[in-house]
């Protein structure tokens, strides 16, 4: 689907095209060209009437710089994440924008709330977005707004984590270690796609082609994704402590079942030993004509089991 806006006098317009044979002939208004998951023929109009390329899925994915951003003779070419929080998962997804003249052209695969917002927001007010650098800025502008409501969501997540942790029950192990495993995971896709957009931004802060307005506009939007790196790190520093916190815990509870076994089996030992050396079938054992042999073992198989646990108690060790 190709939907395409453009400028007429103080406001914008927007039409889906459905006509992909003919000839594009409406530049000298056109504000933003959004592409979303494009069939063969739509993409073969986009690079026969704009003369671009279309970034390819290897040029989309790759983490390097060279392929995130790149400037030509006459447009600028960005592949830049954007963080997808669902119910029980969150991944990057690869948006492209290319900014060309004065227009924008982004091609996505994934509907995303970031760009319906958008919309609503640029007709509202269509004179702040005077050309495709401003669309961009727009965009970003909500990404970013968005990237930080979700940290806080999971920061709150991994507070009421932390009070699991604290109350110290071990019912919950498993549970607990899967969820500290999930939240890092996010994590660290969050960190991914705020590093992305930093490396792109300060790209862009060097290019001599962005305009000065849209210049302050992304050094604003640099500091709010450094001040969300830094945030990540302090989640990093909180999840790893409830786990050292819930590891202890566990090997408290452990050491307490050992301490238990331990005191069971110093216990049972003298009984044990007594028991063995009358229960050995020899024919001559100085005890066993004793006629109360029998109930002496016993006796003092009672009194050295007897005995340890009541010196442990003494001790604290019970």
């Amino acid at each position: 689907m190709i939907r395409i806006f453009y400028r007429e006098g103080l406001i914008i317009r927007s039409y889906q095209l459905e006509d992909h044979e003919r000839a594009f002939e409406e530049k000298e208004n056109l504000l933003w060209v959004d592409i979303f998951n494009p069939e063969e023929n739509e993409v073969q109009w986009v690079q026969a009437n704009f003369q671009i390329e279309f970034p390819s899925l290897s040029e989309r994915e790759d983490i390097e710089i060279s392929s995130r951003y790149w400037e030509e003779k006459d447009s600028i070419t960005i592949n830049t994440f954007f963080l997808i929080r669902e119910e029980d998962n969150a991944f990057n997804e690869t948006v492209s924008f290319i900014l060309k003249e004065d227009y924008i052209i982004t091609v996505r695969y994934r509907q995303l709330k970031t760009f319906s917002e958008f919309v609503r927001r640029m007709m509202t007010n269509p004179t702040v977005f005077k050309t495709g650098y401003h669309v961009f800025a727009g965009i970003m502008e909500i990404k970013v707004a968005s990237d930080a409501d979700v940290m806080e969501s999971i920061s709150k997540e991994i507070s009421k984590l932390g009070k699991i942790v604290s109350t110290g029950s071990i019912d919950v192990t498993e549970s607990v270690f899967e969820s500290i495993s999930f939240y890092e995971d996010i994590n660290m896709t969050i960190r991914e796609s705020l590093i992305d957009k930093q490396r792109v931004f300060s790209s862009m802060l060097k290019s001599y082609k962005i305009p000065l307005d849209v210049k302050e506009e992304i050094r604003i939007m640099i500091k709010d994704v450094n001040s969300l790196i830094d945030y990540t790190k302090f989640n990093f520093e909180r999840l790893n402590y409830l786990q050292n916190t819930f590891l202890g815990l566990l090997n408290i509870e452990q050491n307490k079942v050992i301490k238990i076994f331990t005191v069971l089996a110093m216990v049972f030992l003298p009984p044990t030993l007594i028991a063995s050396i009358y229960g050995m079938n020899f024919q001559y054992i100085p005890e066993l004509e004793w006629k109360y042999g029998y109930y002496m073992a016993l006796a003092g198989m009672v009194l050295s089991a007897t005995i340890p646990l009541i010196i442990f108690k003494k001790k604290g060790w019970l």
